[in-house]
């Protein structure tokens, strides 16, 4: 019997490069339950502790705001966003 090892995004999430990347691929998906949960990983992989205490939510906030299905209110999602050292940029979409 083979053992399977569970995935773990944050483990990859190793510069602030491929940190972009993958929260760019999130929010282009347009699924708030993906953008949520690749906000968690990338907050495991800063470390969920730190993260908390620099966006000045507690851990267990912290936890509940970034769950899929959660609907965290938009001040939370930019202190997190601020705590992880990211920026949200708006830019035209233009359609061919």
């Amino acid at each position: 019997m083979s053992k399977t090892i569970e995935f773990d995004a944050a483990s990859y999430l190793d510069s602030e490069d491929m940190i972009a990347q993958y929260l760019n691929l999130a929010f282009e998906s347009g699924d708030t339950d993906l953008l949520l949960l690749a906000i968690g990983d990338i907050a495991k992989a800063r470390g969920m502790t730190q993260v908390a205490i620099d966006s000045g939510l507690g851990r267990e906030s912290l936890y509940k705001a970034l769950r899929a299905g959660s609907k965290p209110r938009f001040d939370t999602m930019l202190k997190v966003m601020h705590a992880l050292g990211v920026r949200i940029q708006a830019y035209s979409v233009e359609t061919q």
